[in-house]
């Protein structure tokens, strides 16, 4: 088959899908342009800050959920069982589960101050729902951000030339943050210097590539030590002064190089090599339930509910935004999950020899496969250096994830250790970000191949819970679930299938930490839906909500919950 009709296909459907699902959704949540927003009504100068304008705040959102998840998980999906199963689960999986997943999580954020969903849980379930569901998110945000540690620091021992133009985009993220926020000079003049300024800087880097002198592993460490110092200021300063202008500024590298790629698809339309299905079984396990956990973002990710409710709903001016932002990002970044299919099913060699797909794959791990296979693509446009700006592209998605994880994980730490737990002292967000950063780095110093699985496996869980949990929401406002509810019930059972796998073959396998953190996500999350039937079963009555009658059955059946 054609990649280019693939891709063309693909797009269109997700297109479509915005329109009239995202339509549907907005209706659901009766979203009014008039109503005042959280970041207008609590508006404190650090984290309730209204955006600009709605693309400032869409760039923020979508360099947060990306990451280099919709990368990696196609580029390793597509190895273990085809592109076809892999190329489904993007698009169905976007459009009727991960853009409701962060639409709805947006809505109940909106409708709820702007708190955050474990904050939400407690509304609506109870403090005990809320203590267990707050432990959950804290270690599985943790080992996010130590993946993506990992991960930023193996694009810089990788490639060097991007040194200059990441940390250099630091400098002038603040720059831009003044010149929006304390200056008030209009933001397309920011965007204008931003943009310009981040080119140039590029364009040093790729000159003056800047090499470490103590071989790869302690260069490792050493760039994981900077990364993690950089995101605890990260964490702890005014959102609109570094993190939002500085994620802003990277969605221009993004956008750049999704258009790149797909402009090389349109000039060199290769067919497809890989084969569409390579069977139900795989070295990673059975299609079902791993597929679904190896592909998150793309599809459907947990971590995006955070940043949802952890920093998008304290930044939205206008509800009129909700649509763009909450859904619209999704569909963005599905897109993106699209192009990195086909770069390495139509961009690189399948078959037996040194430079096929599956040698390339092991020896070089999924990132570096991913930019051949896109050079390939867009050799017409990039000449020689598109691997480099493949890898260019990857970097920025991966920083802005690691920056704003730390910062969600800080909320989630405070609320859970400093609120729930009553250790108040934890409240401070520089000792909480401290303790963050500790335990990431910690994580972070173990191999990658094993962190990636459970970090997979733990953010599709948070992705059921909060489906659940705006369900419940949903329900007491008196509207439908079925939007909500039949996703969480499909990926609740699919993640916690998985979650007992890959347990089993840890502790089997000697890997023991591992094996504790998968069954102890297990067990969180098996005690926070039992919680939570209880709580609605009980019909506990919240201030301002109206509450519905039994809704227990539906939480367990999704079909019953439409009716």
């Amino acid at each position: 088959m054609n990649s280019l009709a693939l891709a063309a296909i693909s797009c269109a459907a997700l297109y479509l899908g915005y329109r009239v699902y995202g339509n549907a959704l907005s209706r659901l949540w009766d979203v009014q342009p008039e109503r005042r927003t959280p970041a207008h009504e609590l508006y404190d100068g650090v984290d309730y800050v209204p955006a600009r304008h709605w693309i400032v705040l869409f760039g923020h959102h979508f360099a947060s959920i990306a990451g280099a998840g919709p990368i990696i998980g196609p580029a390793l999906a597509c190895a273990m069982w085809g592109w076809a199963p892999a190329l489904l689960w993007l698009v169905l999986g976007s459009i009727f589960l991960g853009a409701v997943h962060d639409f709805s999580s947006l809505m109940a954020s909106l409708r709820s101050q702007g708190k955050s969903i474990a904050e939400i849980a407690e509304t609506h379930l109870g403090h005990r729902v809320r203590l267990i569901f707050g432990a959950f998110l804290w270690l599985a945000l943790v080992l996010v951000v130590a993946v993506f540690a990992q991960l930023a620091a193996q694009t810089f021992v990788m490639k060097p030339q991007m040194v200059i133009p990441t940390f250099g985009l630091i400098g002038l993220a603040l720059l831009v943050g003044v010149m929006m926020y304390t200056w008030k000079l209009p933001t397309w003049l920011g965007t204008v210097v931003g943009v310009g300024l981040l080119f140039g800087l590029l364009a040093i880097g790729y000159r003056v590539p800047v090499e470490l002198p103590w071989g790869a592993n302690a260069n490792m460490v050493v760039w994981m030590v900077v990364l993690l110092v950089y995101s605890y200021f990260a964490s702890i300063l005014p959102v609109n002064i570094l993190l939002q202008p500085r994620d802003y500024l990277s969605t221009f590298l993004l956008y750049s190089g999704v258009l790149a790629g797909y402009v090389g698809l349109l000039l060199t339309r290769p067919e497809l090599e890989a084969p569409a299905v390579i069977g139900f079984s795989s070295g990673q396990g059975p299609l079902w339930p791993m597929l679904f956990v190896i592909i998150a973002c793309g599809a459907i990710s947990g971590f995006h509910s955070l940043v949802a409710s952890g920093t998008t709903a304290k930044q939205l001016a206008t509800e009129a935004d909700a649509k763009k932002i909450g859904y619209g990002a999704m569909i963005v970044e599905s897109t993106v999950g699209v192009m990195a299919l086909v770069a390495v099913a139509a961009g690189l060699h399948w078959g037996a020899g040194a430079d096929s797909y599956g040698a390339m794959l092991k020896e070089k791990g999924p990132l570096l496969t991913f930019a051949t296979g896109y050079a390939a693509l867009s050799k017409p446009l990039l000449g020689s250096v598109g691997a480099l700006v493949a890898l260019t592209m990857l970097n920025a998605f991966v920083l802005t994830t690691l920056d704003t994880a730390t910062r969600i994980t800080r909320y989630i730490g405070e609320e859970f250790f400093g609120e729930g737990l009553g250790m108040r002292w934890l409240r401070n967000r520089f000792l909480s970000t401290l303790i963050v950063v500790g335990c990431a780095f910690y994580l972070a110093l173990g191999p990658f191949q094993t962190v990636w699985p459970v970090f997979g496996s733990a953010n599709q869980l948070i992705g059921a819970l909060a489906l659940l949990v705006v369900s419940v929401v949903l329900k007491r406002l008196g509207r439908p679930v079925i939007y909500t509810l039949g996703p969480a019930v499909f990926m609740l059972v699919t993640t916690m299938a998985a979650l007992v796998y890959q347990g089993y073959a840890f502790f089997t396998g000697g890997k023991t930490l591992l094996a504790a953190i998968s069954f102890a996500l297990l067990v969180l999350a098996v005690m926070m839906v039992a919680d939570s039937i209880r709580a609605v079963r009980r019909g506990k009555p919240e201030a301002g909500v109206g509450v519905a009658a039994e809704v227990g059955a539906e939480v367990a059946v999704a079909a019953e919950a439409g009716s």
